[in-house]
């Protein structure tokens, strides 16, 4: 497809990715729209807080119960050295019982809200990933042509995962840490508040170190997610256009490129995981300081018969465990800036402007009934509003006419056609079918007026039926090989092994470019619009294919309004009308007879064409 040389461009390696890195971010503002977005699974995230507290004053009470049972091994030593009568097993025997069914329970408890956690982050990617697909239908041609593909597809797959792993993991361990420092401190503090007092001195120290390692890791997440974004972009480039990066011998160039982003995500993801890293062994220095100091001072109160030794047991098992939930905050801070950080580029995305899909004042009149004449009066229209490539195009084109445009590359040919199906909105002026104004029609049912066969094939992986198919999903097998036979495909179709059944690839590489570009003109065929586009659509067939298809082409446009983009010219000169563009201009116009006795511009670019050279 031909493309005007104002329109903005995805340039190899070039995309929105240094936009958002630069872009300032709201953490709170992305944090609040998050909490309002999950509000439906409200009464299952409550549900999990209940099992995960459950879950985690099971587990807390377990040192406290373990203690008893060694004080009671404790006394009974001693009972026993001094003529008692020993150790109590059926007392610790029902100790170890209780902490079974206590260790049991937590376990159950543990497992039900890992299921229901996992079921609401799947469902609240499910539900991200198919409003994100809806989005990309309802927004503007010129979002897609000013971002690079795997930029578009890094928001989808990567930012959604991201984003539901890491609030699956945040939220579980948020709430169980939470539990276990309330649940531990009230333990601690039924055993001795002065050992309890010593404990939270290590407290304030640890809340600095967390906030300033949260506050300059934050940036690198955000940083991380969207160089990763614009990795996937040239990735999904480069292999696209492997071939042509290869046939220039761009492969350093392409490389460099790369090497370049990939160095800025190397940069920003070694930071992040970094400072993120740092976390636990310093709550690990500051915890065991913790807890020698408890060791040393529990030691003298069991001496001084102030404490016994299973609470001192149960204490030390208590300040190991104090320092841990506070760490798994400190991770879980980090797995929240990495989840905000995709969330920012996921609701950035859902809020982009979207085209109106609904006419506000709708024509009195249906689709199926329009006949198919369509006037251009006073078209103006540029990619940029400063530049404009169409400057007053008027032209009346009657039902049933083959219409042909032509002129030289950048003269605004296939922004014409992208004008007519509302890819773009015009600037000035207006485009009418049967005198109704295109934007009085509702975008889909506008585009159903139409059929499209592009010099860009596109092909899906899926069988050869499967493919024609899409053109109208309704169709019959004996439609679509009718289809298949008026575009001069079934022949070669028959040959392959499977027939139409046969797998095309993901590039749908196991054909030829020309027989893509058949399968295209047959998926059109089956279509059966009133207005048709063929935009180059002979441009990759041979000489001899070309002209089994431009009988069958003039078979389809019989009785319908079609449009026909051309470098041959060769392949027009049976139009109704030819439309001569230059500089976004109609300079002529008339039948190819008509023009070529003008001796003008069209007759130039005819003649030039079958000019021999010495």
């Amino acid at each position: 497809m031909a493309e005007e040389n104002s329109r903005p461009r995805r340039g190899m390696g070039h995309g929105h990715g240094p936009a958002a890195v630069e872009k300032a971010k709201d953490f709170k503002g992305t944090l609040k729209k998050f909490i309002a977005y999950i509000g439906r699974y409200k009464f299952g995230l409550i549900a999990v807080m209940i099992f995960a507290m459950g879950s985690t004053v099971f587990n807390v009470v377990g040192p406290k119960i373990l203690g008893n049972a060694t004080t009671e091994i404790f006394e009974g030593i001693m009972s026993k050295l001094s003529g008692g009568p020993g150790i109590d097993f059926g007392a610790i025997g029902k100790i170890i019982a209780t902490l079974l069914i206590l260790y049991m329970a937590s376990a159950v408890f543990q497992l039900i809200q890992g299921l229901t956690m996992t079921g609401i982050s799947q469902k609240i990617c499910f539900r991200l990933r198919k409003e994100l697909i809806a989005k990309i239908n309802r927004m503007p041609m010129n979002y897609f042509d000013t971002r690079t593909y795997g930029e578009v597809l890094s928001r989808i797959t990567n930012d959604v995962d991201t984003l539901g792993q890491s609030f699956n993991q945040s939220i579980t361990q948020l709430i169980t840490s939470v539990t276990t420092i309330i649940g531990i401190t009230y333990m601690m503090l039924t055993i001795s508040p002065l050992l309890t007092l010593i404990t939270f001195v290590i407290l304030p120290v640890s809340v600095v170190l967390i906030s300033v390692i949260v506050k300059n890791s934050q940036k690198f997440f955000r940083d991380q997610q969207a160089y990763l974004g614009k990795v996937n972009g040239q990735v999904e480039e480069i292999y696209a256009g492997h071939h042509i990066v290869q046939a220039f011998n761009k492969e350093e160039d392409v490389i460099d490129a790369f090497c370049e982003t990939n160095a800025k995500l190397y940069e920003s993801a070694w930071k992040s995981q970094f400072l993120s890293g740092m976390m636990q062994p310093i709550m690990n220095f500051i915890g065991n300081l913790g807890y020698v100091a408890v060791a040393i001072l529990g030691g003298l109160l069991a001496a001084n018969g102030t404490i016994t030794v299973g609470n001192i047991q149960s204490f030390i098992q208590y300040v190991k465990q104090f320092t841990q939930p506070i760490g798994q905050m400190a991770q879980v801070s980090n797995m929240l800036q990495s989840a905000m950080a995709a969330a920012e580029r996921v609701f950035e995305f859902l809020n982009e402007d979207e085209e109106e899909q609904k006419a506000v004042h709708h024509a009195p009149a249906a689709i199926h009934d329009l006949e198919g004449s369509v006037q251009f009066e006073n078209v103006k229209f540029g990619y940029n509003e400063d530049n404009m490539i169409i400057h007053d195009f008027c032209a009346d084109v009657k039902p049933g006419q083959k219409v042909a445009i032509v002129g030289p590359t950048g003269a605004g040919k296939t922004t014409l056609i992208k004008l007519l199906m509302r890819f773009y909105d015009v600037n000035g002026g207006s485009i009418k079918i049967d005198g109704f104004n295109i934007k009085d029609f509702d975008r889909s049912e506008l585009r159903e007026l139409f059929g499209m066969v592009l010099q860009d094939t596109w092909l899906f992986q899926g069988s050869i039926m499967e493919n024609i198919r899409y053109g109208r999903l309704d169709a019959t097998d004996e439609e679509v090989i009718a289809a298949a036979k008026a575009a001069h495909v079934h022949r070669f179709i028959m040959t392959l092994p499977g027939g139409y059944d046969m797998e095309l690839n993901e590039e749908a590489s196991n054909i030829s470019q020309g027989q893509k570009q058949l399968l295209t003109i047959a998926r059109a065929i089956l279509a059966d619009n009133r207005i048709l586009i063929l935009d180059e659509a002979t441009s990759s067939v041979d000489t001899r294919t070309e002209e089994r298809i431009q009988k069958a082409m003039d078979n389809l446009v019989k009785g319908r309004t079609s449009f026909v983009i051309a470098h041959r010219l060769s392949t027009i000169r049976d139009a109704d009308l030819i439309l001569v563009l230059k500089d976004g201009d109609i300079v002529e116009h008339g039948s190819h007879e008509e023009l070529i006795a003008m001796d003008g511009f069209y007759a130039k670019l005819y003649n030039s064409q079958f000019e021999q050279t010495a």
